[in-house]
């Protein structure tokens, strides 16, 4: 055909009728679909009626009793105000917050030491870092006994080390004194948690591009200023999923505390999910423990908030 304004021919171009188009992202848009609702399904099933369940059975008068009958009856607020009034409620909650201090602080600094330190490449560097994930990749209950065992009073290996040190005739209480249990406990899931935060952190520092060191040295930043200037900056994103994803776990670590302590000695290192589990598992009142999931749940919440918005507010700045 020729234009009728320049006289020149055209090309013809196909159009692709309108039905075949809406075909084509109705289907694309329905294997995005079938992808994704698999997994909606699976959070649905195991993560979101479980929550949901516990909330409930909060207000509930959830006991053995329930099991057989189906009954539970509605009680309100009397599960909270039941374990808030407990005398070991207050405990457990200082605990948490100890445990939780203690094990994100030494977690993170150490983690982030090991991945500065592996950031820099040498010999024998990857077999040196897996075997810093076997304390991860152990079985915890197995990890727990191992360290029992080496915190014995009479015949741990820390103590029996002790011992053979001279002028030093010392063989610390450290699960069964009131004073120590709970940093012990706290020391064990520091060396648990550490491979988790090299992993991450070692992973944000091979991020980082080298030409900003290299143009950072040109302006002297090198040590202590380069990280502070360079990596600590670029770091942040990962260093914000570390802390949050770190704290949101420990606050519900369970297992370390049972292997180690069981809780004592004289609730020396009873914290909210242990005693939850106790009121659940032990006095089988679920509904006092149901309720204290949901306190732990709000403290993981309120914390994951402010925290994202503090460092928000800092990026900004």
């Amino acid at each position: 055909m020729a234009d009728l304004a320049t006289g020149r021919a055209t090309t013809p171009t196909a159009v692709e009728p309108s039905g075949r188009g809406t075909r084509e992202k109705v289907r694309t848009r329905l294997v995005e679909v079938a992808f994704i609702v698999p997994a909606v399904v699976y959070l649905l099933l195991f993560f979101g009626y479980p929550v949901v369940k516990n909330v409930v059975m909060g207000f509930q008068e959830y006991t053995t009793k329930t099991f057989y009958t189906g009954e539970a009856p509605w009680v309100g607020l009397e599960n909270y105000r039941a374990v808030l009034g407990n005398a070991i409620f207050d405990r457990s909650l200082l605990n948490t917050v100890l445990f939780t201090l203690g094990s994100i602080a030494g977690q993170f600094v150490l983690g982030l030491a090991i991945a500065l330190f592996f950031h820099k490449k040498f010999a024998l560097s990857g077999v040196l870092r897996s075997l810093i994930l076997l304390p991860w990749l152990i079985p915890m209950i197995a990890g727990t006994a191992v360290w029992r065992w080496i915190l014995d009073t009479d015949n741990g290996a820390l103590n029996r080390i002790l011992g053979a040190v001279p002028f030093l005739d010392v063989h610390p209480n450290w699960l069964t004194s009131t004073s120590l249990a709970l940093v012990a406990v706290i020391g064990v899931n520091i060396w648990l948690g550490i491979p988790f935060n090299m992993t991450i952190l070692y992973g944000g520092l091979q991020e980082i591009p080298e030409e900003l060191y290299e143009a950072g040295a040109l302006d002297g930043a090198t040590g202590w200023r380069a990280f502070r200037h360079i990596t600590w900056p670029m770091l942040r994103p990962v260093v914000t999923v570390v802390l949050v994803l770190g704290v949101v776990y420990t606050l519900k670590v369970l297992d370390v505390i049972l292997g180690l302590t069981n809780g004592g000695p004289a609730n020396s290192t009873q914290t909210i999910s242990t005693f939850s589990y106790d009121m659940s598992f032990k006095q089988f009142d679920f509904g006092a423990g149901a309720a204290l999931g949901n306190i732990l749940i709000v403290i993981s919440l309120v914390f994951a908030v402010v925290y994202l918005r503090l460092n928000r507010k800092a990026i900004d700045e």
